[in-house]
C-alpha cells in the first residue's frame, strides 16, 4: 500500500460522497440496523456571508464543530439534517456593484460557487439539496411574506425618528455600527436625519423574551447580553413640573438635587434662556457626532446648564435642569432625576459641576462599601415622613405617596427598542409596500409575491434618502385593486432575512408556503445551532419571529434553538486578529494544498483548545496532528494484527463518546492520540484498528473512510463494555522499611487478599535481597494498591 496521502484519499471519498448523495436527510420512517425508528437531529451553523475572499480557518473552525457533531450523531444511526445557507445581501456587494459596475447578482452568485467549492474540500456532510441563498427570489418571496405577516398584525409599523445617516454609503447606521462618529464601514463623519422608516415591534415580546431566556440550554455570557440588551427596569415616572422622569429608584426622590436631560430631548428648547442658548445648542451639536454607545462608555462626564428650575415633587425645592449626553432618549423619559449621593454617574458629575449632594439612604454599620457615593440598601434619612423606613420598603410607599398627590406612578421600561427594519439599500429584500397618492401604505397583494429586485444600471445612491431602486421608474409603479401607487424603495435589514432560514431548511424547495407544517414538526426545533458571532442582535431576532409565528399557529414550538454552541475565534500566531490589512491571515486552502489536507486541518481546530474559547494558530501543532494521522494510517496498512487492548480500546471509546457528548472535543482529539500511542507500544489487533477508524469518523472523516475501507467494516459507532473497563491484573507497589523495592502484579481477585500478594512479594528477587526470615511487620493499604514490609 502506499504511503499516507491525504489529497488523494480526500479527492477519492468527496466524489464518492457526491455521486452517492451520501448526506440527503429524509423524514420518512428511516430504522436502525437493528429495526429502530432513527431519533432525528437537526443541527446548522450561523450562515456565512459568502464575501470574494472565500473561506478563512475561522469558517473551518465553525464548520468542523457541526460536522463532527453530524458525522458523530450519524454514526449513532441518528436521522441528521445538516443543511447549509449563504447570508448574501448587504452592502459589501453593493459598493463593489458602485466601484465595478458588475451586478451584486452576478458577484454574490460568483462568490458562492467559489465558497461551496471550498467548502466541499473540507468533506462536510452536507445535505447540498438543501442549500438556500437570502437574495435568491425564491427565497425573499417568503422573506417578504413574512414581512406581511407581521405588517397585518400591526407589528410591522412605519414612523418618522431622527436615525444616523452615512452620506458616503447613503443609508441608515445603527448605534453599533457608528464608531467615534464615523461610519464603520468608510470612516466618513455620520449625521443625523429624521426619516420615516420601517419597524418591527419586538418590545411587544420584551416581557417574554426576557423571562424565557433563564431556561434557554445556551452560554450564560449570550443569555446575559440577551438579558441587557432588553435591560427591563422597574420603577416610577415622576412628575417634576412639566418634566416627567422615570427612576427605578423613588425611595431616593428626596436626595435628588438637580435633573438632567438627554440632548435631544423635546423640551430642550423651551428651558433655555438668551444666556445659556448657544451654550447649549453648542453641546447638542457635539453630542450629535457620538453614538449612544459611546455616550454610555464614556467616563468623562460632560454637560450644560439649561439655566431653568423645576421643582422636587417631595422636597418643594428648586432644583437646576442640566443637559449631558449620559442621559439617552431611548432610555425611560429621557430625563433622570439627578441623586448624587447614592448614583455614581450622578456623583460624578455632581463633583464635577460642584452641585449640592445630600445623603437620603443611612449605610449599615456592617456594610463593607467604602465608596464616597453609597448605593446599597438601608435606612431613610432626611426624607421626610419616610424617615427610618427601610430603603426598599420605601420604594412602594413613596410611589403610592407620589400618585395619591398626582405626580407619579409605576412604571416598567426596556432598554431595547423596536427593530428599525429600512435600509436605502439597493441590494436588500424589497419591502412589500406601495403608497398611494396620499402617501399612504399598502401591503403588496401575496399573489404579487415576490417583489423582484430590478436590474438597474447604476447602483449609487443619492442624497435624497432613497435607493438606488428609485432609479428603477417603471418598476416602482404597481396597481392595487385597479389603484396605480409607487412602491417602497427601502429594503430589508439583512437581519429579517437570517430570521426565518432554519425553518425554510426544512423544505426549501416549497412553493406554496414559507415552511412546509408535516416536515418543520418532524425537525424543529434545531437541535444544536453554532456560530460565534451576532451574540444578540440575530439571536434576539429569530426568537422574537419564532414567537409570533407560534402566535398565528404556523410553528409547533416558541424557542427556536434547544442548544447553542459559541465558538471562541482563531487568532494569528501572535494573539493578533487575522486581517487582510495586517497580512496574517491564514488561508485553510493553503494548508490542504501544501498536502497535509483537509482531514488535518479539521483534526488541528478542533484539537486547538475548547472550541468556546480564542485560540492563536501555531503551524508546529498542525505538523504534529499531520504525523497523528499518519500514524493511524500506519497501523491499519503497514502494521499486522498482534495484541488485543482490550481494556483499553473500551477505555478509549467511553472517553471518546462522553467527550463529544458533552462537545469538548480538544480532549476527544487528545485521547484518540494516547490511544494511537498503546497501540504503537503493545501492538494493535483488528478490532483496536477497526475502533480507531470508527472514532476518528467525526474528525477526519477521509481517512477514516479509507481505514473502514479497508478493513470491510462500517462506520456504526462502537459502544464500551463497562466490565471490560476493569483491569484483569493490578500492579502493587512492594516497600521494605519504606524504600520501593519492587513492583508486582497480581490478579485483581488475589489483589484483595493480603497473605496471598504477600507471598507473591517475598517471592520477588529483588525483595529476597533485603528481608532474610521472616519479616517482623507488613502493612497492605489495597485501596493504594501499596505492600510495606518492615524487616
Amino acid at each position: 500500500m502506499d504511503k499516507y496521502d491525504p489529497i488523494k484519499i480526500e479527492e477519492k471519498w468527496q466524489k464518492k460522497w457526491e455521486e452517492e448523495d451520501a448526506f440527503k436527510a429524509s423524514e420518512n420512517g428511516l430504522k436502525t440496523k437493528d429495526g429502530r425508528p432513527k431519533a432525528k437531529m437537526f443541527l446548522a451553523e450561523m450562515f456565512p456571508y459568502p464575501s470574494g475572499a472565500g473561506l478563512h480557518v475561522g469558517h473551518v473552525r465553525n464548520f468542523t464543530i457541526v460536522d463532527v457533531l453530524t458525522r458523530f450523531y450519524r454514526q449513532q444511526e441518528m436521522n441528521v439534517l445538516r443543511p447549509f445557507g449563504y447570508d448574501t445581501f448587504g452592502l459589501p456587494a453593493e459598493n463593489y456593484a458602485i466601484k465595478t459596475g458588475i451586478s451584486p447578482q452576478s458577484a454574490t452568485e460568483t462568490n458562492i460557487n467559489n465558497f461551496r467549492k471550498q467548502a466541499k474540500r473540507l468533506g462536510l456532510a452536507i445535505d447540498w439539496s438543501r442549500e438556500i441563498n437570502t437574495s435568491d427570489p425564491e427565497y425573499y418571496k417568503w422573506t417578504q411574506w413574512c414581512f406581511l405577516q407581521l405588517y397585518k398584525k400591526g407589528l410591522a409599523y412605519r414612523k418618522e425618528s431622527e436615525q444616523w445617516w452615512c452620506p458616503v454609503d447613503q443609508t441608515v447606521l445603527a448605534n453599533e455600527q457608528v464608531e467615534g462618529g464615523k461610519c464603520w464601514r468608510c470612516g466618513h463623519e455620520v449625521e443625523k436625519k429624521k426619516m420615516k422608516q420601517w419597524f418591527f415591534k419586538i418590545t411587544d415580546y420584551a416581557d417574554e423574551l426576557l423571562n424565557d431566556v433563564d431556561a434557554l440550554d445556551w452560554p450564560e455570557k449570550i443569555k446575559t447580553m440577551q438579558k441587557n440588551w432588553i435591560g427591563r427596569s422597574e420603577g416610577a415616572e415622576i412628575e417634576f413640573d412639566n418634566i416627567t422622569v422615570f427612576t427605578t429608584r423613588p425611595d431616593t426622590i428626596f436626595g435628588a438635587t438637580f435633573l438632567v436631560l438627554a440632548p435631544e430631548h423635546p423640551l430642550v428648547a423651551e428651558l433655555v434662556t438668551d444666556e445659556t442658548r448657544a451654550k447649549v445648542e453648542a453641546y447638542i451639536k457635539e453630542t450629535q457626532k457620538k453614538s449612544d454607545i459611546e455616550r454610555q462608555e464614556n467616563k468623562e462626564k460632560t454637560g450644560v446648564f439649561t439655566g431653568s428650575y423645576v421643582k422636587n415633587p417631595a422636597t418643594g425645592e428648586e432644583i437646576p435642569v442640566w443637559v449631558a449626553d449620559y442621559v439617552l432618549m431611548g432610555y425611560g423619559t429621557g430625563a433622570i432625576m439627578a441623586v448624587p449621593a447614592h448614583d455614581d454617574r450622578d456623583y460624578e458629575f455632581a463633583e464635577k459641576f460642584n452641585l449640592p449632594i445630600k445623603t437620603v439612604i443611612e449605610k449599615p454599620e456592617d456594610s463593607e462599601d467604602d465608596d464616597k457615593c453609597y448605593h446599597g440598601e438601608g435606612k431613610l434619612v432626611n426624607s421626610g415622613q419616610f424617615n427610618d423606613t427601610d430603603s426598599y420598603d420605601a420604594r412602594e410607599q413613596v410611589v403610592a405617596w407620589l400618585e395619591s398627590q398626582g405626580v407619579g406612578k409605576s412604571k416598567v421600561t426596556y432598554k431595547m427598542r423596536d427593530w428599525l427594519i429600512s435600509r436605502q439599500r439597493y441590494w436588500g429584500c424589497p419591502i412589500p409596500i406601495a403608497y398611494d397618492k396620499n402617501g399612504d401604505p399598502h401591503p403588496i397583494p401575496e399573489d404579487q409575491l415576490p417583489v423582484i429586485i430590478p436590474e438597474v444600471k447604476d447602483y449609487q445612491p443619492d442624497n435624497s434618502g432613497r435607493s438606488a431602486l428609485a432609479k428603477a421608474k417603471d418598476w416602482l409603479k404597481v396597481t392595487i385593486d385597479g389603484e396605480e401607487m409607487t412602491r417602497e424603495t427601502d429594503t430589508l435589514d439583512g437581519y429579517a432575512c437570517s430570521s426565518w432560514y432554519l425553518w425554510r431548511y426544512v423544505s426549501p424547495h416549497d412553493d406554496k408556503a414559507a415552511w412546509d407544517q408535516d416536515a418543520i414538526k418532524y425537525w424543529a426545533p434545531t437541535d444544536i445551532y453554532v456560530g460565534g458571532d451576532h451574540a444578540v442582535a440575530h439571536l434576539l431576532y429569530i426568537r422574537f419571529w419564532c414567537k409570533f409565528f407560534n402566535d398565528q399557529g404556523l410553528l409547533p414550538f416558541r424557542e427556536p434553538v434547544k442548544t447553542l454552541l459559541y465558538n471562541g475565534y482563531i487568532n494569528a500566531p501572535d494573539g493578533k486578529k487575522m486581517s487582510k490589512s495586517k497580512g496574517n491571515v491564514i488561508d485553510p486552502l493553503d494548508v490542504i494544498n501544501s498536502g497535509y489536507g483537509a482531514d488535518t486541518l479539521r483534526t488541528y481546530e478542533m484539537f486547538i483548545g475548547p472550541y468556546d474559547q480564542d485560540a492563536a494558530w501555531d503551524t508546529n501543532s498542525i505538523g504534529g496532528v499531520y504525523r497523528f494521522l499518519n500514524r493511524c494510517w500506519t497501523l491499519c496498512f503497514e502494521s499486522e494484527p498482534t495484541n488485543d487492548n482490550k481494556i483499553i480500546r473500551n477505555k478509549t471509546v467511553k472517553r471518546v463518546t462522553e467527550d463529544l457528548h458533552r462537545r469538548s472535543f480538544n480532549t476527544a482529539v487528545a485521547a484518540l492520540m494516547e490511544y494511537v500511542n498503546e497501540l504503537y507500544k503493545s501492538g494493535a489487533s483488528k478490532e483496536d484498528v477497526i475502533t480507531l477508524a470508527k472514532l476518528l469518523g467525526p474528525f477526519a472523516p477521509h481517512l477514516s473512510a479509507e481505514m473502514l475501507e479497508h478493513l470491510n467494516s462500517d462506520d456504526v459507532w462502537p459502544t464500551w463494555d463497562e466490565k471490560a473497563l476493569v483491569e484483569d491484573e493490578v500492579e502493587i507497589v512492594v516497600q521494605v522499611n519504606g524504600k520501593l523495592r519492587a513492583k508486582i502484579k497480581v490478579s485483581t481477585e488475589d489483589a484483595e487478599t493480603q497473605a496471598i500478594v504477600e507471598g507473591i512479594a517475598l517471592q520477588n528477587e529483588n525483595v529476597k535481597k533485603f528481608v532474610s526470615g521472616a519479616p517482623k511487620k507488613t502493612i497492605y493499604v489495597e485501596k493504594a494498591k501499596l505492600l510495606n514490609i518492615v524487616a
